[in-house]
């Protein structure tokens, strides 16, 4: 099936899927009965944005993760509900992965056949997770368990970085459990499709630049069914962070995208289980505190 896999095809469809969000989103501000959503100043907070979905962008870009975990820490320390984070965070992302997606697209680091077998379970795991944080529960209450698996997965990852990288045969097998449990996490805690996919995968191969570029594509497509879903239910209470973190991430993409072919495998290794430990660390402050 992967061979019938035509990234000039993906890269079309991601085009015309974020020009129907921002269609969307342009609507959406115009015809709302809320006068604040139509005002716009360019104060501190809002470059605050920016600069965060910079930033986590380009960590994102490079090692395939973290992107919703440091923009949705922020949101969170501004004050806004969980619902609304997650909401304002895969909105962006929408963005941000596209951009991200097509980045690596052209910069070929793409494996087909993972593609296929993250692709349909992720959709559904996404779609699953934000129906059911939108309505039934609060996604704070299992976080600090995924960071706790979280910080032994990053301690494992660093501790295999420095010793030769075995590929494993059938490394990609369990690819579709781990997509479906990775986007169905992501889409309840505000951020793990990265740290759960990218960092168990990366770990049986000896190819982090085709794994990171192909989770980062992927990402869009299950950002995009997740977003939709919430901006259903929840809606849009806020455009500025979104904004924001959409220029910020839109700028930082392909640079994001191109460092990554500088690293070799153990080095980008070391660095992703080195962030994981830092973020799972924070979010498990964060959630005891």
């Amino acid at each position: 099936m992967e061979n019938k896999v035509n990234l000039k095809i993906i890269a079309a469809v991601i085009i015309v899927l974020k020009l129907s969000v921002l269609g969307f989103l342009i609507w959406s501000v115009l015809h709302s009965p809320d006068p604040s959503l139509k005002t716009f100043s360019l104060d501190r907070t809002f470059i605050t944005f920016i600069v965060a979905g910079f930033v986590a962008q380009i960590i994102d870009g490079a090692l395939g993760m973290a992107y919703g975990v440091s923009c949705s820490s922020l949101l969170l320390g501004f004050g806004l509900p969980p619902a609304v984070v997650s909401a304002s965070v895969h909105t962006a992302e929408v963005f941000t992965t596209g951009v991200s997606g097509l980045s690596h697209i052209a910069m070929k680091n793409i494996n087909k056949k993972l593609f296929v077998k993250l692709f349909f379970t992720g959709i559904i795991g996404s779609f699953l997770g934000a129906v059911i944080l939108s309505n039934y529960v609060d996604g704070k209450v299992i976080k600090p368990y995924i960071s706790a698996y979280l910080l032994i997965l990053g301690i494992v990852l660093l501790v295999k970085s420095f010793r030769t990288i075995v590929p494993k045969e059938n490394a990609l097998k369990y690819a579709p459990v781990l997509g479906f449990f990775g986007s169905f996490l992501d889409a309840i805690g505000g951020g793990g499709w990265g740290p759960i996919v990218t960092s168990n995968l990366i770990s049986k191969t000896d190819s982090p630049r085709e794994i990171i570029g192909t989770v980062n594509t992927v990402e869009f497509f299950v950002t995009f069914i997740s977003t939709g879903v919430f901006l259903f239910f929840v809606g849009i209470e806020s455009w500025k962070p979104i904004l924001g973190l959409i220029i910020g991430g839109v700028v930082a993409a392909p640079i994001g995208a191109y460092i990554i072919k500088f690293f070799k495998p153990t080095t980008l290794l070391r660095m992703v289980g080195v962030l994981i430990i830092i973020t799972s660390i924070y979010n498990i402050y964060k959630s005891l505190s």
